[in-house]
C-alpha cells in the first residue's frame, strides 16, 4: 500500500532549546512501530513531524522516496488519532464523519461512515447524541472511525489506549493488527508498555531528544522484552 517512511537527521528546536537531535529511523509498511521514552523525551514533537503539523528544523522525512511536509500531496494519505479526540462535540458519531468525508473528497461518503461506525463498535450508538455525550472510550472509537474514513496509508496514534477499558485496549489491539496486516504504516507513541509489547514488531525508545534504541522483533517484542530493553535505555 505504501513505501518506507524514512527520517533523516531529523532534528527540532523550539527557542534554543533541542527537542529532536539527529533522529535516524525507518518506519516500515506492514509492521507496528512504537515510540518510547520518559516524559520530555521528544515524542510528541517527533509525531508532529510524522503528522507535517510540526515542520524539522534539521534533516528530511522521505515517504516513499518523497519528501513528506505541509506541501506534501502524501498528506492527504495520513490518519491520526491523537491522545484529544479532537471531535465536533455538537455533532452526532456521523455527522462527524459526514463533516470529514467532504473535507477529505471521500466518496461514498455515507456508506463510508456507516460502514466505519460498524467497525469501531458505534453501529448501534444513539444516532442523535452529541458526541460530546460520548464516553471517552467512545470518543476514542470514533477518533479512530474517522482517521480511517479515507484509507490512510499512514497510520499515526498518540497514546490510544488511555481511555481505554480492558476490552477497549483488546479491541483496539485487534485493529491496529489488521491495519498493519493491509500494509500501512502504523507508528504509535504510548507509555503503555503491556499493551504495545504483543504487537511492536519495531521499538524506538528516545532520550533526552535522542534515538537510544532502534531495533525489530519480528513477531512482536512481548511486555517482558519491551519492558527490559525501555527500562535499560532510560535508566539514568
Amino acid at each position: 500500500m505504501s513505501g518506507a517512511l524514512v527520517l533523516t537527521q531529523v532534528g527540532k528546536t523550539y527557542g534554543g532549546r533541542r527537542a529532536l537531535i539527529d533522529v535516524n529511523t525507518t518506519f516500515a509498511p506492514g509492521k507496528v512501530s512504537v515510540v518510547l521514552g520518559p516524559n520530555g523525551a521528544g515524542k510528541t514533537t517527533l509525531l508532529g513531524i510524522l503528522s507535517t503539523l510540526v515542520p524539522p528544523s534539521t534533516g528530511e522525512v522521505r515517504w516513499d522516496g518523497a519528501p513528506l511536509g505541509r506541501s506534501s500531496p502524501a498528506r492527504a494519505r495520513i490518519g491520526y488519532v491523537g491522545h484529544d479526540p479532537g471531535l465536533y462535540g455538537d455533532l452526532t458519531a456521523r455527522e462527524n464523519l459526514l463533516l470529514f468525508a467532504a473535507l477529505h473528497g471521500v466518496a461514498d461518503g455515507p456508506d463510508r461512515a456507516r460502514a466505519m461506525l460498524d467497525r469501531v463498535g458505534l453501529g448501534e450508538a444513539q444516532p442523535e447524541a452529541p458526541a460530546r455525550t460520548f464516553s471517552r472510550g467512545m470518543q476514542q472509537r470514533l477518533a479512530l472511525a474517522r482517521a480511517l474514513l479515507p484509507e490512510p496509508a499512514l497510520l499515526l496514534f498518540d497514546e490510544p489506549s488511555s481511555a481505554l477499558d480492558p476490552e477497549g485496549a483488546a479491541w483496539l489491539e485487534t485493529e491496529l493488527r489488521a491495519e498493519r496486516d493491509a500494509g500501512r504504516v502504523v507508528v504509535l507513541v504510548t507509555h503503555d508498555l503491556d499493551a504495545a509489547g504483543p504487537i511492536a514488531e519495531h521499538a524506538v525508545v528516545l532520550r533526552r531528544g535522542r534515538v537510544a534504541l532502534d531495533e525489530e522483533r519480528p513477531g512482536g517484542f512481548g511486555a517482558e522484552a519491551l519492558r527490559a530493553a525501555y527500562e535499560r535505555c532510560t535508566r539514568a
